[in-house]
């Protein structure tokens, strides 16, 4: 108990590092100042509703959504934590229509960090749990210049690192490198300001009994949806009937259902067939987690990390969770034929 309770994430990314002799320290330095830009962003979040910070700024972002204050403060504190170490060829964010490009002044880097600055936002005045969701991979253009969109439309299962940062009750930091190295948790302790180790070695259950999403829109779904959701409501799992849980912002969703099992959904239907949720810095990273945890995340046909990007700002119906949930979700899909 004692060696979790202190193992801090900087150690945690240290004795990992030792496991691999060929590894350049570069990706821990990234985790590390991530790290870094999600305390200060937890510190702002948590202090909202005392400063003049909460609100619309007025502006609206590239996909037609007004823009929270505390958006823009993400978004900015990311870039300005990550944009000059030096390990970055090019970066992407839900709030900025085009790539960005890192400063000419500083070090060009091999990889690319893809983020969603702060997921949820729409929950701030709310005191709803939000998050920040980021995305790494390796360059794929040639060359040692800048990076190019080439490099941020990358199918996930070319991730080298994925992760979020809830902001709830406490603010926790969760990530993967994948490839069989385990999904870990780290919890704030804001008395010293550190990471400390709180779930080791995350896996999701192979069932739940709770599913997630917006039964609102249940009258524009597809059929086989439907008659998914009336299964659930209509039997038992492990003696219990299933449960409905559903907070409207997918960080918090998704890390409940990593942690308890079931299944989050954000379909597609009639008016949005392909969703609302962005492939690049929504569902990749959190099936990559997801994966590597033991569940499974597809779009109700396909992988979610085999998809090919064609748009940064790309949609896809998501259907991510446990093992058997989600199978047994595709099932019904199937069997519904795309019919609504």
């Amino acid at each position: 108990m004692a060696t979790k309770r202190f193992m801090t994430l900087p150690r945690h990314i240290m004795e990992g590092e030792k496991l691999h002799p060929e590894a350049t320290g570069e990706l821990s330095a990234i985790l590390l100042q991530l790290s870094l830009a999600a305390k200060l962003i937890s510190l702002e979040v948590n202090k909202a509703g005392l400063v003049e910070i909460l609100g619309f700024t007025g502006d609206e972002n590239v996909h037609g959504e007004k823009v929270k204050k505390l958006d823009i403060y993400a978004h900015e504190m990311l870039i300005k934590a990550m944009d000059h170490g030096g390990y970055f060829c090019v970066m992407a964010s839900e709030e900025e229509e085009d790539i960005i490009h890192l400063p000419p002044h500083h070090k060009i880097g091999k990889y690319v960090l893809l983020f969603d600055p702060l997921d949820g936002s729409s929950n701030i005045d709310a005191n709803i749990s939000i998050g920040t969701i980021f995305s790494i991979y390796k360059r794929i253009s040639p060359g040692n210049g800048p990076g190019t969109l080439q490099d941020c439309l990358q199918p996930g299962f070319q991730q080298v690192v994925a992760g979020y940062v809830v902001y709830g009750s406490s603010t926790m930091l969760v990530y993967t490198s994948g490839h069989g190295h385990g999904v870990h948790g780290f919890t704030l302790d804001p008395a010293f300001g550190e990471f400390l180790l709180s779930h080791d070695d995350i896996k999701i259950p192979n069932q739940g009994r709770i599913y997630s999403l917006n039964e609102g829109n249940y009258f524009t779904w597809p059929l086989g949806l439907k008659n998914y959701i009336k299964y659930l409501q209509s039997n038992l799992f492990d003696g219990k009937p299933y449960q409905a849980r559903y907070v409207g912002s997918m960080v918090a969703d998704i890390h409940r259902t990593l942690l308890y099992g079931g299944i989050f959904i954000y379909p597609g239907d009639k008016r949005n067939p392909k969703g609302k949720l962005r492939l690049m810095y929504e569902c990749n990273p959190m099936a990559f987690i997801m994966e590597e945890a033991g569940g499974r995340a597809t779009d109700g046909k396909k992988r979610i990390l085999e998809i090919q990007p064609t748009g940064l700002h790309e949609r896809t119906p998501v259907f991510i969770g446990s093992m058997k949930d989600v199978l047994l979700v595709e099932k019904y899909l199937r069997e519904g034929q795309d019919r609504y």
